[in-house]
């Protein structure tokens, strides 16, 4: 669809547009890096575009995570996800959960939005359905400071993944 070098010779709105869903709902990103053109490699753009989310003040990385839905939640049931996000939960069966494992997904959900104040978020491309549900699990407990650093590296692996499924279908 696009090239690298189609993004560093956009206009900055066009870059925008064309980069400001790989972090969920959050095209400041984009925004940020689009002065930093031209990037000469796929790993150079990822980069800067991680740069910027982790020097983001603790509100942005706050409303970051609290843009991503929740794992088979109430976004999936209502058909509002992004497009994004119903490829990648549909990619590991998540909109396709038996009876039981919706109603323990719900309760993961409600359970780590309360400890933590942001929905679960996990590169789910990266694994299977089992090892969702089991890291989902683990990181329940984690100190929330802790799982905090842990959401924010994940989604810089799924922006990655969405990078690199962008600029592959050039």
């Amino acid at each position: 669809m696009t090239t690298l070098s189609e993004l560093n010779a956009m206009p900055a709105a066009d870059f925008i547009a064309a980069l400001g869903g790989i972090f969920e709902h959050s095209p400041w990103i984009a925004q940020r890096v689009a002065s930093l053109r031209p990037f000469s490699s796929l790993d150079s753009l990822h980069g800067a575009m991680v740069q910027v989310m982790w020097a983001a003040t603790p509100e942005e990385k706050l409303g970051l995570l609290r843009a991503h839905p929740q794992l088979a939640g109430k976004e999936a049931d209502s058909g509002t996800l992004t497009a994004h996000s119903t490829s990648e939960q549909d990619s590991v069966g998540l909109t396709r959960l038996s009876p039981e494992e919706k109603q323990r997904i719900r309760e993961m959900n409600h359970a780590y939005l309360e400890r933590h104040g942001f929905p679960f978020i996990i590169a789910v491309k990266l694994r299977t359905k089992s090892q969702i549900f089991a890291e989902f699990e683990r990181r329940l407990a984690n100190a929330p400071a802790d799982e905090f650093v842990t959401a924010l590296n994940e989604v810089g692996k799924i922006a990655r993944l969405r990078l690199e499924a962008l600029l592959a279908a050039a």
